[in-house]
């Protein structure tokens, strides 16, 4: 992993250079060196966003020449934290591209932005940008970046390290997601997944508890239960815990991430195109898991619970079948219309575990749910529904400050009646419209009264390609919206 630390700007800069410069600031902007801005400005460079450029020069006194790349934000009205996130991205690819070793960020000179984000952000983008998910690959590719320094004058200085520090958590935390999702199905088992997430809250500071088929049965967790029931690998319920203050042990957040380590669509079988992509269908847990990863290294004051309920959804004659009709923890019955609309099933008893048994006063579900929700938004936007208007809008801060997009969808009551059957309480599809919003609703008659939101991250946890910053594979999507989520409740 990249080594990111700060480096007084006073002190001689150490390797290559790395400047973001926004458009309206170009001709005010401190160059290190004037035949820099005289290089860089007759290759046409204005310092648009997305923009990037790339020169040498010889210092006095030395003998190998320093790259410089030049990275453009646009303009300083229009800039935000992914705005910076997306031009540092694409400058280090530029210097993946030149072989550069060690790179150092100058100081920014722009104002529109506190300096311990943009610090925070560029640390970020250092890690994930680095990242290579090579396990299973008998010629590893390393990355040519090795160092990076984030330089500052002296008054920034408190603000940058702080920044630093935090982006290298949430840069940590969210790598640990990219690999629990990116690691095959048949070594991520939900064994396997219990045993990573034990070993993230021994690495990072939360308690982890681990209960196997029998304590399910005990719980009641008919539903969780019967979509497990195919496979040879059994289901685990994992607890997660960061008690950070003990002084309010009513308040609870709870996390609940859908955990399904492989989705075959059971008897509803899913076409054979893009299945194997279904190993990333527990890419709700390893945002929680991910999630508490950075809340417990950050020692954030609150008292936050995750709970993934893990399973696979596979084939086999102890299976269960369209048409069933199943319990639930709740004590509410199912109509079973589809075995390929499982995630909702495993999280109704999660999220109703979450109320009941741990107490949370605040619940979040995130899930991997459903195909709608990519033909809705695209692999850019998570959809989400909620019951509680201000804790979306706590959840817009936080996509601002973790660049990671949201919209919310409609609740109305008409959603609600396309889950009713005349068979059971409930039936676990609502037809083929609005189908991420009636597979939200379903969860939301397991959450009692609770204010709740429920993220559908079908479309972004996952990408077939590389991103400014965002590597092919697991995207690790959620880990930091979650945190500066939790902060908000701080």
């Amino acid at each position: 992993m990249m080594d990111v630390r700060a480096l007084n700007y006073s002190s001689d800069l150490v390797g290559d250079l790395l400047l973001l410069v926004a458009e309206d600031t170009l001709g005010q902007f401190e160059w290190p060196n004037a035949i820099i801005k005289t290089l860089i400005v007759e290759q046409g460079f204005s310092g648009k966003f997305g923009e990037t450029a790339f020169c040498t020069y010889f210092e006095e006194g030395t003998e190998k020449p320093r790259k410089v790349i030049v990275g453009g934000l646009g303009k300083t009205s229009e800039l935000c934290l992914e705005k910076v996130r997306k031009a540092c991205g694409k400058a280090l690819k530029e210097a993946e591209k030149r072989k550069v070793e060690t790179l150092s960020m100058v100081p920014w000179t722009f104002d529109a932005l506190p300096v311990a984000d943009v610090a925070r952000a560029v640390t970020e983008v250092a890690l994930l940008s680095s990242y290579r998910f090579d396990r299973y690959l008998s010629e590893k590719k390393e990355s040519s970046l090795k160092s990076f320094q984030i330089c500052y004058d002296a008054p920034q200085e408190v603000d940058v390290i702080r920044g630093l520090k935090v982006g290298q958590t949430l840069g940590k935390a969210t790598n640990v997601a990219r690999n629990l999702v990116n690691e095959p199905a048949n070594y991520m088992t939900p064994e396997q997944l219990a045993v990573e997430a034990v070993a993230a809250g021994e690495k990072f500071g939360f308690s982890v508890e681990v209960l196997e088929r029998d304590a399910i049965e005990e719980l009641g967790m008919v539903a969780f239960l019967e979509v497990g029931k195919a496979s040879a690998n059994l289901p685990r319920l994992i607890i997660m815990r960061h008690l950070g203050n003990p002084e309010q042990p009513e308040q609870i957040l709870g996390l609940v991430g859908k955990g399904i380590t492989f989705d075959s669509g059971g008897l509803s079988i899913k076409p054979a195109q893009g299945m194997g992509a279904m190993k990333s269908d527990m890419g709700g847990a390893a945002s929680v898991i991910g999630a508490m990863s950075a809340i417990a290294q950050e020692n954030l004051r609150l008292n936050v619970v995750a709970v993934v309920a893990a399973c696979e959804n596979l084939i086999s004659g102890h299976g269960y079948r369209p048409g069933d009709i199943i319990g639930s923890m709740s004590g509410k019955t199912i109509q079973v219309d589809s075995t390929d609309a499982e995630g909702r099933l495993t999280l109704a008893d999660a999220v109703y575990y979450m109320v009941t048994k741990e107490k949370a006063d605040i619940v979040v579900d995130v899930a991997t749910l459903t195909g709608a929700a990519i033909i809705a938004l695209g692999n850019t936007t998570t959809g989400v529904i909620t019951n509680d208007q201000g804790l979306y809008e706590k959840l817009q801060g936080a996509s601002e400050q973790s660049g990671e997009r949201v919209w919310q969808l409609p609740s109305f009551p008409e959603y609600r009646e396309q889950n009713k059957t005349a068979a059971a309480d409930l039936k676990n599809t609502g037809g083929r419209e609005a189908g991420t919003i009636t597979a939200g609703l379903f969860i939301e008659a397991f959450v009692e009264e609770t204010p709740w939101l429920h993220l559908d991250i079908a479309g972004t946890a996952f990408t077939s390609k590389d991103q400014d910053y965002i590597c092919e594979g697991g995207t690790g999507v959620g880990v930091r919206l979650l945190y500066h989520f939790a902060e908000t409740l701080v």
